[in-house]
């Protein structure tokens, strides 16, 4: 799919991946609504996102608030890119108790839920969408972890949510491809975003001797190059990407 003159909805792109994807597309002379939580985030990056850019304060697990993103997108919506999630580190049994239920079911919410609900209904509108000389109507990607393959101790809420959103993907490309519109999946290793801001030197140091080139944190500009490459080929579908420097990670 051509990037210029698309129409493009991006959640979590107050920050982090969501907010280098919005940039790059919105450079590529893509239309971006930003959609996030932070409002002084959110409408910064549509700010620097080009003219076509827009904010909508948004919580994903909310179907009415996702409904007004999409709603937002000025004519057709020709691509998602899923952005917006929580991690949250936790011991099933830990020195206070068993996990707490309902910090596990809000990662899962948030990062599981909040997606298909988006997946849900930006599908449905791009349904509707004209069909490119190919056929294709539109593209998802979403964004998983490598800790739905390698999680860590203490992972196993952030680890089961994002497994999820690798277990979607195929059965959402089989189903919608009949309607034209692709859906991929990037899974990055660790990257420097705001949810790596608590880490410890320590821990940070780490991580990167796990990983075996380069031996640093991703950039979030890797993540958008890599989304912007999906999105233009048309090929890519039903798959799920690792961008992880070639990471398996530890226990702990």
């Amino acid at each position: 799919m051509e990037i210029r003159g698309r129409t493009f909805l991006v959640t979590g792109g107050g920050s982090g991946l969501g907010a280098a994807a919005a940039r790059l597309l919105g450079a590529g002379g893509g239309r971006v609504v930003v959609a996030d939580l932070n409002r002084e985030a959110g409408e910064a990056v549509a700010g620097e996102s080009g003219d076509a850019a827009s904010f909508v304060e948004t919580d994903v697990t909310d179907p009415q608030a996702v409904q007004n993103a999409i709603d937002a997108a000025t004519g057709d919506l020709h691509g998602v890119l899923n952005c917006a999630g929580v991690a949250w580190a936790e011991r099933v049994v830990g020195r206070e108790g068993p996990h707490d239920l309902e910090r596990f079911a809000r990662v899962v919410r948030v990062n599981l839920i909040g997606t298909f609900n988006v997946i849900r209904l930006a599908a449905a509108r791009m349904t509707q969408n004209e069909p490119s000389a190919s056929g294709e109507r539109g593209v998802i990607v979403n964004t998983a972890s490598v800790a739905a393959f390698d999680g860590q101790i203490g992972q196993v809420a952030y680890s089961a949510s994002k497994a999820g959103v690798h277990g979607i993907t195929l059965p959402l490309a089989r189903e919608l491809g009949r309607f034209g519109i692709r859906v991929c999946t990037i899974a990055p290793g660790i990257f420097d975003t705001p949810m790596m801001d608590g880490a410890s030197e320590e821990v940070r140091e780490s991580l990167h001797r796990q990983i075996p080139w380069p031996p640093r944190f991703g950039q979030p500009q890797e993540y958008a190059a890599l989304a912007r490459h999906v999105i233009e080929n048309e090929m890519l579908n039903g798959e799920t990407i690792r961008l992880d420097g070639g990471i398996r990670m530890a226990p702990k």
